[in-house]
């Protein structure tokens, strides 16, 4: 029996579809316990969102085995992967967390899939499983440099090609290292490290508009005002 049914409403000529039972957290619980049961070697913790989504936290050698099963198991039926993206905590040992959000047609469910990995270790692609995989990795891969083996096309996906470092990791700096700019001389585009000049790095907070108070002449007005407060200032 699916978890959810739909009920037509003919009004007016209009169809009108309702789902009247949504998913329930208790079988999302008891159905992520049993995918923990059946592959206890790569499945390490299920839990249950604040969304009431059934979350899995997986070894990363057990991506293709957890996912595959997820897709072709009939009481899950996982055939959608929405979304891949990563998360970058340099001061856990496995920096990168890996999420993989997948949606069920057939049971109008979701189910999130986390693993871990670091700037070395490799993680097994999924595009063989996913078609919608192959750009998310490319992606993944572009802005946090996690390799994925066994990806049919790993390139960048984003950046320029040449591009150095990978932008979304918590260590590469806001700046960048390198600008662009179009040279006449050289018709063209070129590359230059970025040289930020440091008058733009003072701030000072009392006067936010004026940050460069040394550097800028008050306009004239402004002075003939201030020498006409300061003549008629009464005495205490």
């Amino acid at each position: 029996k699916q978890w959810y049914q739909r009920r037509v409403a003919i009004t007016a000529g209009v169809a009108e579809i309702k789902p009247t039972d949504y998913p329930d957290p208790e079988k999302l619980r008891t159905f992520g316990q049993y995918v923990a049961a059946i592959l206890p070697k790569y499945v390490q913790d299920v839990k249950m969102t604040h969304t009431n989504e059934l979350e899995i936290l997986i070894h990363p050698s057990g991506v293709v085995p957890v996912m595959g099963m997820l897709r072709d198991h009939t009481n899950a039926q996982f055939k959608a992967l929405m979304e891949l993206t990563a998360v970058d905590v340099p001061s856990r040992q496995y920096r990168f967390e890996l999420v993989y959000c997948l949606l069920s047609h057939a049971y109008n469910a979701r189910c999130i899939v986390k693993t871990y990995t670091d700037e070395l270790t490799p993680v097994d692609s999924v595009t063989a499983l996913f078609k919608s995989a192959d750009w998310a990795e490319r992606e993944v891969w572009d802005m946090y440099g996690v390799y994925f083996a066994g990806h049919p096309d790993l390139r960048r996906i984003l950046t320029d090609y040449g591009f150095e470092g990978h932008p979304q990791r918590k260590d590469f700096p806001l700046t960048g290292f390198t600008e662009v700019r179009y040279d006449n001389s050289l018709g063209r585009v070129v590359y230059e490290p970025v040289e930020v000049a440091q008058e733009f790095r003072r701030f000072e907070l009392d006067m936010p508009w004026e940050l460069f108070p040394n550097y800028r002449e008050a306009p004239a007005h402004l002075l003939e005002a201030q020498e006409t407060a300061e003549e008629v200032k009464p005495e205490k």
